[in-house]
């Protein structure tokens, strides 16, 4: 009979449990001291090890020749238990026995000594479906356990629990385990198992199981089905996902206010028997995502992404400005919640609601009302760059017909000529608002000006931008230079409207020293 992979490789010792060492150092150190507590409480989300901990400890707290710790795994009571045939480890699922009556059985039960090993052990999953009353049954009993009963309770809903039973276990939390850690067991795997199994593909897996173990193993066995190479195109197919790029290509239609694209994204999905909730799914994600990397310091430390997969989400982020993507979220999780209470009606729910990603004017919302007014902030700042501007070109004017008289002024200094040694331009590092500021129609230029290096003069009056040869012609042109200028400005990058100096850069140059800036200008 076919056993499932994830019950193949459950770890049956500490040291093989992964990404939990919190849990697995403390228990092992218990055991090898003989200081077991009389009660635990496992909890965390599925699938990251609470029950095979669980198992273990009952293993290591029985087994007649521990090593440092771990179950031997090769005397009768070890061999037993990993069996399921041991009678003194009693495995109790408290979804279908939830009842007082269940509860008051085992109660009476523990007082009986083990019939084979040395000591009884009550494993409880999901034990946050008892009931009231179970709980009061339980609660003398978990608190004071004769000393050959061990009670382990597991539960992935720690808050259903009352605080009268969680203060009488020792509480152990079971965090989700991490993309590379599950990536590196599900290489493991398929090697022993002879499956060909991509890096691409791996981290996809263990992306999708998030955080979970044994789902990252059903999934990889499910992939494998057939006996093919396991990509991570076969896995997008297998799942029904997406992809990165189609999450992108959506949020890159949103922004060029493309709906008829949009109608053409949603059919595409459709039309290939996908999912439309795993590819909102997606849609929320990839916005978390460009979230983080457009306003977070280390975006690399919350985001588990190749590097291909970090430029496309960076380059689609520049285009959107904070209230913008926040208006991106609400609408996408309000889209969530309708799907979930009408499935039937799906497609036109994300259909109406990427119209109202693209048009914030067709929602009313707190946060479409925020969008919008930072496009108004923008076009007044705009409004007060040019009147600055003409207001500074005027002034010279209005002074010189003020002066009646000729007053006498000391001779200027003549400036120092500029050397070797002095910065004429300044470095622009991160550009990314001004990107997220560029106007509709201009939004295609965010790609090149990513590529392109930019500097500033001085005075902040100058925006320099050498680029390849014809990202320098389409920059070149007067309506690209002029929006070009404006999102600096916005930006708060430039000092008001700077002129925009288009440079061409060499094929294969490298950006050079301020030095020899100087020596092209000398």
């Amino acid at each position: 009979m076919h056993q499932a992979l994830y019950r193949k490789y459950r770890p049956q010792t500490f040291d093989d449990v992964c990404g939990q060492g919190h849990v697995t150092d403390v228990l092992r150190y218990e055991v090898e001291h003989e200081s077991v507590s009389h009660a635990y409480l496992f909890c965390g989300s599925r699938g990251t090890g609470k029950t095979t901990c669980a198992k273990i400890l009952a293993k290591a707290v029985n087994c007649e020749d521990p090593q440092r710790g771990n179950p031997c795994g090769k005397c009768a009571a070890c061999r037993e238990i990993a069996a399921g045939s041991a009678t003194d480890v009693i495995e109790m699922d408290a979804a279908s026995n939830n009842g007082v009556d269940a509860i008051r059985q085992l109660c009476e039960e523990v007082s009986y000594t083990p019939a084979a090993l040395r000591r009884k052990v009550y494993i409880i999953d999901e034990v946050h479906m008892l009931s009231q009353g179970a709980f009061n049954a339980l609660l003398k009993t978990i608190e004071e356990p004769p000393e050959h009963v061990i009670f382990i309770l597991a539960t992935t809903e720690l808050q259903k629990l009352p605080a009268t039973i969680i203060s009488r276990c020792q509480r152990f939390d079971f965090y989700r385990i991490d993309v590379k850690v599950i990536a590196d067991r599900l290489h493991h795997i398929a090697e022993k198992e002879s499956i060909s199994l991509a890096e691409d593909a791996a981290v996809l897996l263990a992306r999708q199981a998030q955080g979970g173990m044994r789902d990252a193993i059903g999934l990889m066995e499910l992939c494998s089905a057939g006996g093919a190479c396991i990509t991570g195109a076969h896995v997008r197919e297998v799942l029904g996902m997406s992809g990165y790029d189609a999450a992108a290509k959506t949020f890159r239609l949103i922004a060029q206010g493309d709906m008829s694209g949009l109608f053409a994204a949603v059919a595409d999905v459709v039309s290939s028997a996908k999912d439309i909730s795993v590819y909102w799914q997606e849609l929320l994600s990839f916005t978390r995502d460009m979230l983080i990397c457009k306003y977070a310091q280390s975006a690399a430390a919350y985001l588990n992404l190749t590097s291909q997969e970090s430029e496309i989400l960076s380059d689609t982020a520049a285009l959107f400005s904070m209230p913008r993507l926040i208006h991106l979220c609400s609408l996408l999780d309000e889209g969530a919640a309708k799907m979930a209470r009408s499935p039937a009606t799906k497609r036109m729910t994300a259909e109406l609601t990427l119209l109202k990603m693209c048009q914030p004017q067709l929602d009313v919302s707190a946060e479409a009302l925020a969008a919008r007014i930072s496009a108004l902030e923008d076009k007044l700042a705009l409004a007060d760059i040019g009147t600055s501007a003409f207001q500074q070109k005027a002034e010279p004017k209005t002074e010189k017909a003020k002066e009646k008289t000729p007053i006498l002024k000391p001779p200027k200094e003549d400036p120092k000529p500029a050397t070797a040694k002095e910065d004429i331009r300044e470095r622009v590092q991160d550009i990314s608002e001004a990107l997220a500021r560029l106007g509709d129609p201009h939004k295609g230029l965010a790609g090149f000006l990513a590529q392109a290096d930019i500097c500033t003069s001085p005075d902040g009056k100058t925006l320099y931008i050498a680029a390849d040869g014809f990202a320098a012609a389409l920059l070149g042109k007067a309506d690209a230079k002029e929006a070009v200028a404006q999102a600096f400005a916005l930006a708060k990058i430039t000092d008001g409207k700077a002129a925009v100096v288009i440079e061409t850069k060499a094929p294969g140059a490298k950006e050079g020293a301020p030095a020899d800036e100087i020596g092209k200008l000398l």
